[in-house]
């Protein structure tokens, strides 16, 4: 793990009253394996992922006063880097050692897809193993899960596994695999070579950005909580559950107010729901 950071991640700026209120965490503040435990917790299911300002043109800025006025402030979720580097933040003023990473999210893919996923390896100060913390994938994990070969988790019956193998290079590739309706999957792939703001920056322009990202084409937001998984894929809305059960509808153009807001947390004004319902059946 790196030495630790200063202000690398905007720690200092950060309104730490202000996040800790928005994620309803109430606990002690100190670099310790259980707070970072209660703050994953706390984040992943307070906070949305969703990607509605890349389908709008509007600029995804990853700065610290940035990012907690949208998160934060205004109570908007966020894809990876902005979870991601809100997060770094948290753990950079609360003294956490950390190493940000990059991955590629694969999803059983055999396809080499970009390293467009934020990630976060971090080290408590009373307890010497490295915990991977996955903040902004939107379907958890709901805690840490140890960076080690065959280390499995469970958090209220959601299921996951770290596996290391060697790559053609030489280099290990760390997978983080999920259990679901279709059995185990590879969910993404990183190495642990260190990330810095500026790589964020990088990754979230290609993200928020280029024509051939997905999340510059439609709307995709998620809600993750112990008792289910929500995840609204245009028009498509499906919940999973723990127990590897899954339902999956259509939403109309009528219904996507309502729903961002009552399911997703999401409240949006008239004009970005209307541009977001583009291509919905209407009612």
């Amino acid at each position: 793990m790196q030495a630790d950071r200063v202000t690398e991640w905007g720690g200092e700026l950060l309104d730490l009253d202000a996040y800790l209120g928005r994620i309803g965490y109430t606990g002690e503040r100190a670099p310790t394996l259980a707070v970072l435990r209660g703050l994953q917790r706390a984040h992943v299911t307070s906070i949305p992922f969703e990607n509605g300002d890349a389908v709008l043109g509007i600029p995804v800025l990853l700065d610290v006063e940035s990012v907690q006025d949208k998160l934060v402030r205004r109570q908007r979720g966020g894809y990876c880097y902005e979870h991601a580097s809100l997060f770094a933040a948290v753990l950079e003023r609360l003294g956490f050692r950390f190493t940000a990473l990059s991955g590629r999210v694969t999803l059983d893919s055999d396809k080499v897809l970009p390293a467009t996923h934020a990630l976060l390896a971090v080290t408590a100060a009373d307890d010497e193993r490295t915990w991977l913390c996955d903040v902004g994938f939107g379907s958890g994990p709901l805690g840490p899960v140890e960076l080690a070969d065959g280390a499995e988790a469970e958090f209220d019956g959601w299921r996951y596994r770290m596996v290391r193998r060697p790559n053609v290079s030489g280099i290990d590739d760390w997978w983080l695999r999920q259990y679901g309706p279709d059995g185990w999957v590879d969910r993404h792939t990183f190495t642990l070579l260190p990330q810095y703001p500026i790589d964020f920056v990088v990754g979230s322009h290609y993200v928020g950005t280029h024509p051939r990202s997905p999340f510059t084409k439609r709307l995709f937001t998620q809600r993750f909580s112990a008792e289910r998984h929500d995840k609204l894929d245009g028009a498509t809305w499906t919940v999973n559950r723990p127990d590897a059960t899954r339902t999956e509808r259509k939403i109309t153009r009528d219904e996507l107010p309502k729903v961002l807001a009552e399911e997703f947390g999401i409240v949006l004004g008239a004009d970005a729901l209307a541009r977001l319902g583009d291509g919905f059946d209407s009612a």
